[in-house]
């Protein structure tokens, strides 16, 4: 056996994370990113939570299997020998086959395309059970180096191997090596590895996608930029982060559906600077065609930022067959050329994602998860997972597909912000719902349609008496603003009240939980650096 090379640790900067420890060069030429600690303790504890859920349906697809072969074995045994004693061999041994898939549990092989210091790649190894491989390849040499230094420094040489190459023939050389969670956190988009991900991962895996490109992804000054990534243009708008998500799902639902399989998003986050989506992965040719049904444009109104979306397909259930789904082509245009509010320009974003970003109980095992590993403090970020994920999971989802910001909308019409417990008692008591977002401190998701909305604003002008003859008189009659106030088309026959509901009750138990929105800075000057050279 040949002698492990010795490290000199004096070279090396120690830093330890979960379960983790790195040797991080001083000189500084492997990209590392403390920030994202957040990200890497909620991809460990969505791994662990993603593979109960597989091998929930791994055992139901083995038990459908020995059924299978249980009738065949019966079958064959009672055509070429009658005799009891042989069937109750043969049901024995049914018996010991039924206890032996019942207990498998597959390896959760993960490849890690972009592993730069080997840590995510490490903490996957030491965090995860009943690991198998975790592939950690990088293109830059030094970093593969510095990967290998900390694999023999972990002690998970056994589990983790290193890979020199680019990250899509890494993933399409492995394709047909069954690995079950694929990881892109890239420096910037993701787009460039989306088609090979979703070709090399297993059926029914984990696909893990982070893009810190939000200048493009929510920002307002490429939409063609964004187009020619994502497939679509973002909403400029209060809920432009939720619009980032929805089109990072959009082009891995694209990419997916060449290859006959679908998508279904576990959790979608907008993170600081940067998108993080958990979607599994479905070899499903039935399920491909949601894939125009789960695709809307959206029409934003550039002046008072109401929107309207468009489905860009129709999925009908048969009357007489519900099990059976009609597609055909969406109708439309859903709105006119200018905004029947304000009478401003509509513009036209997306395409993108219109199905839920979240899955209930996905976000239930990653919060139990976190509470079983708090008295541990392996987990630095525990009350951040808590918070953000307890928010997600309590948010409206295919019903509401974006939020709105009371200030915003209390700006265009120059009044003081209601409370959200005032807005939100307006909503419940014209028979809708609403939520708050983990993507927008004060904002509000609802199934309201802008008419209601605005109505309960108006209302609440009239209430308040923020408004008064006066004033609406010396006000530019050109404006969003005074048009709005002075628009008596908006849901005349809607009585708004304010009383306190049951949708109200539900916002302000969720805003006595702690939420930690942001990570506490740890260290003096921590956060995102610049790439490596």
């Amino acid at each position: 056996m040949s002698e492990q090379p010795q490290i000199n640790l004096d070279e090396f900067n120690t830093i330890t994370e979960g379960q983790g420890t790195i040797l991080f060069p001083k000189k500084e030429n492997v990209f590392y990113n403390p920030i994202q600690q957040f990200n890497r303790d909620l991809s460990v504890l969505a791994i662990r939570s993603w593979s109960e859920m597989y091998l929930k349906d791994v055992k139901v697809k083995n038990r459908k299997k020995r059924k299978s072969s249980e009738i065949d074995q019966t079958n064959e045994v009672n055509k070429t020998n009658d005799d009891t004693k042989n069937k109750e061999e043969v049901t024995r041994e049914s018996n010991n086959e039924k206890y032996e898939i019942s207990t498998f549990k597959p390896k959760i092989n993960i490849i890690e395309a972009l592993s730069a210091t080997g840590l995510r790649a490490i903490r996957y190894a030491k965090e995860i059970p009943n690991i198998g491989t975790v592939l950690a390849n990088d293109l830059l040499p030094a970093a593969v180096e510095n990967i290998d230094r900390n694999i023999l420094h972990n002690e998970v040489g056994v589990s983790v191997k290193s890979v020199c190459g680019d990250a899509n023939a890494t993933m399409h050389a492995h394709a047909s090596q069954h690995f079950q969670v694929v990881d892109l956190d890239p420096y910037g988009t993701a787009a460039p590895f989306i088609d090979a991900a979703v070709q090399s991962i297993d059926d029914g895996g984990l696909l893990l996608v982070t893009c810190t490109d939000l200048s493009v992804l929510a920002g307002q000054g490429y939409p063609e930029k964004c187009f020619a990534l994502y497939g679509g243009t973002n909403l400029r708008s209060d809920a432009t982060h939720e619009s980032a998500l929805r089109l990072v799902i959009s082009m891995v639902a694209s990419s997916a559906a060449k290859y006959r399989k679908s998508v279904e998003p576990l959790l979608s986050l907008s993170i600081d600077f940067y998108v993080r989506v958990f979607i599994r992965i479905k070899t499903s040719p039935i399920e491909v065609k949601n894939l125009a049904n789960n695709t809307m444009t959206c029409y934003l109104c550039s002046g008072c930022g109401a929107y309207t979306t468009q489905r860009l397909g129709r999925a009908v259930p048969k009357e007489d067959k519900p099990q059976v789904v009609k597609y055909s082509w969406s109708q439309g245009p859903p709105v006119d050329r200018h905004c029947e509010y304000c009478s401003r320009i509509h513009h036209v974003c997306g395409p993108m994602w219109a199905g839920d970003l979240h899955n209930a109980e996905f976000c239930d095992k990653i919060l139990q998860l976190n509470e079983e590993v708090k008295e541990s403090e392996v987990y630095k970020t525990h009350e951040r997972i808590k918070g953000m994920v307890t928010l997600a999971k309590n948010e409206l989802d295919g019903s509401a597909p974006f939020y709105f910001s009371p200030s915003r909308v209390s700006s265009i019409i120059k009044i003081p912000c209601p409370s959200i417990t005032n807005i939100v008692a307006g909503i419940g008591n014209a028979g809708y719902k609403a939520s708050l977002t983990h993507a927008a401190h004060g904002a509000i998701k609802t199934d309201a349609p802008w008419d209601v909305i605005w109505k309960i604003f108006k209302d609440h002008v009239k209430e308040k008496g923020l408004v008064t003859e006066e004033t609406l008189a010396k006000m530019n009659q050109n404006t969003v603003g005074y048009k709005l106030l002075t628009n008596d088309k908006i849901k005349p026959d809607l009585e708004v009240k304010f009383d306190k509901n049951s949708v109200v009750e539900g916002i302000e138990k969720l805003r006595k939980v702690k939420i930690v929105r942001y990570q506490m800075n740890p260290t003096k000057n921590w956060g995102p650096k610049a790439k490596p050279q």
